[in-house]
């Protein structure tokens, strides 16, 4: 175990919310945390200056992205993730294992690894747990996840203890695996992941085994792929009875207001998602008192900022009305804004949120803001 990895700060009275601090090697990170994605090495819209602006200290890339386009050993030659995309903040890369589940029509498992085929060219390849940590550590990723198998929502008991069973052995695997590279000299962490679909006993077997294993942190996987909310709350909360708490602990692809407030209730410290980014592209922007979809008509004529409590450079400069011109135009920098206030938005959300869980006030604050959120009054 690294010492010291992950400190506690506060917490909260009411909730099983907590404030602390992950220690990585490009630099410490806040938790609660949200990162931003940047699947191919890059946040989509967005360029690192503007991260850095907004105060992101950790965002995700993605491994099965990167190591077919531009290619794992490309990457470490131009210093590794940070050295090739300039953005010397922190780094989580997950496996791939998502992707490669996602495109089900394009893979093979066995118990050894996946066989896959590219969705760019069609070409062949096998992904183990040893050859993703291999990889992820070209990537020179700061926390880098295990290969696991990801299931999707209503799939069969037998499935879901065969994909449990894989994801169990792959995880001692990679363990080993980064180890070995960490011997080598390697200084980023590896997190394995829990597993288990929706039934609950597989889910505490899984949750167990992971909290056990001499890794720094873990993931919580299994759950946003497709499940409705309340079923994910529900799964949500079974699962953390069973997971330590000494470690930090990450939920994959969550990122509207109403799962990261569920997550962070849960004692989730690290989130991510797509989200911010890909709905601002149909120019939809997260305000304090709702979504609003700028294309609608009734902005023609609304000289107002997007979000009026809003601090971030695109509601101190521009208004609805300019905003709408430039997205029925397809402007690109129509995406750049609404990406970056959207990101702005759930960045200064996770701060209050810290701040609420330090003054053990979470949960009148949740309340507080997903009244507004909801309200309607856009």
């Amino acid at each position: 175990m690294i010492k010291n990895f992950f400190e506690v700060h506060h917490e909260c009275k009411n909730s099983l919310a907590r404030t602390g601090v992950i220690h990585l090697p490009h630099g410490d990170v806040q938790t609660p945390v949200f990162m931003p994605v940047g699947t191919k090495g890059t946040v989509k819209a967005v360029d690192k200056d503007s991260l850095e602006e907004m105060g992101f200290e950790i965002i995700l890339a993605n491994t099965y992205h990167m190591y077919l386009r531009p290619g794992a050993d490309i990457v470490q030659e131009g210093g590794g993730l940070h050295g090739f995309t300039k953005w010397n903040r922190n780094f989580l890369t997950d496996s791939g294992g998502f992707q490669v589940w996602s495109l089900s029509k394009l893979r093979k498992i066995d118990p050894n690894g996946i066989t896959f085929r590219s969705d760019i060219d069609g070409s062949k390849h096998y992904f183990t747990p040893e050859n993703v940590v291999q990889t992820q550590t070209k990537l020179n990723s700061d926390i880098q996840m295990q290969l696991d198998v990801c299931t999707g929502y209503d799939v069969k008991r037998k499935e879901a203890e065969k994909a449990l069973q894989i994801t169990t052995d792959w995880a001692n695997r990679a363990v080993a695996e980064w180890k070995k590279q960490q011997e080598n000299g390697y200084k980023g962490v590896l997190f394995p992941i829990v597993q288990g679909n929706f039934f609950d006993d597989l889910r505490k077997e899984s949750a167990q085994f992971v909290s056990e294993l001499d890794t720094p942190g873990l993931a919580i996987g299994g759950l946003s792929v497709g499940e409705p909310a309340d079923v994910f709350a529900e799964k949500l909360q079974y699962t953390v009875q069973y997971i330590t708490r000494s470690k930090p602990r990450y939920v994959m692809g969550i990122g509207t207001p109403e799962y990261i407030f569920e997550a962070v209730a849960d004692g989730i410290d690290m989130f991510d998602c797509v989200q911010p980014t890909r709905i601002a592209r149909h120019g939809m922007y997260f305000t304090r008192k709702g979504m609003v979809s700028i294309k609608q008509k009734r902005y023609e004529h609304d000289f107002t900022p997007v979000d009026p409590e809003c601090n971030c450079k695109v509601c101190r400069t521009y208004s609805r009305a300019y905003l709408r011109h430039i997205f029925r135009e397809q402007e690109i920098l129509s995406s750049m804004l609404a990406s970056y206030h959207n990101l702005y938005f759930l960045n200064d959300m996770i701060h209050q949120i810290r701040d609420a869980i330090n003054q053990d006030r979470f949960e009148e604050f949740r309340r507080e803001f997903l009244d507004r959120f909801h309200s309607g009054e856009v």
